[in-house]
């Protein structure tokens, strides 16, 4: 049965996000999610709510946009995180300062991990498993072979 394709919810969306910076684009998408729900607070709780409003609303909207479109078009992925990265960051002038830090965070942590993701890397090997096949080497090295060269009294001879 190893043999067969995985079938099911979770085994699909394990693929379907491997091949994708999943946690980069969720992270921005919530750090945008986040100002917006800071700026609907109470006016009690608002420090300011920026430069003529507009500007408050937009970033934070951006970045949603940005994460979503870094999780359903990866190739894009670059241009996403440098437009997400601004985002956040211009989030502290125009957001209660970038929804209490915490969105500002969140956008700035995801586009980090936007770019710096490699689509084509091949996976980590643990160290667990590079130390197992070490000692595997070393152990079929260590072991004595049978020698098909002469001992050196025949070479003698013919010489």
């Amino acid at each position: 049965m190893s043999g067969t394709p995985k079938q099911g919810v979770r085994p699909a969306f394990h693929d379907w996000r491997a091949v994708r910076p999943f946690w980069g684009g969720l992270l921005l998408a919530l750090g945008g999610a986040e100002i917006l729900v800071t700026e609907k607070a109470s006016l009690k709780v608002i420090m300011h709510i920026g430069m003529q409003g507009l500007a408050g609303y937009l970033l934070p909207v951006v970045m949603v946009l940005c994460g979503l479109l870094t999780l359903f078009s990866p190739g894009q992925r670059i241009f996403y995180s440098i437009i997400g990265v601004l985002a956040s960051l211009g989030s502290w002038l125009t957001s209660n300062l970038g929804g209490f830090f915490i969105g500002l965070l969140l956008g700035a942590v995801g586009s980090c991990l936007i770019f710096g993701w490699l689509p084509d890397q091949a996976p980590r090997v643990s160290r667990r498993q590079r130390r197992k096949e070490a000692r595997a080497e070393a152990a079929e090295t260590a072991e004595p072979t049978e020698s098909a060269e002469p001992t050196g009294t025949a070479e003698a001879v013919q010489l």
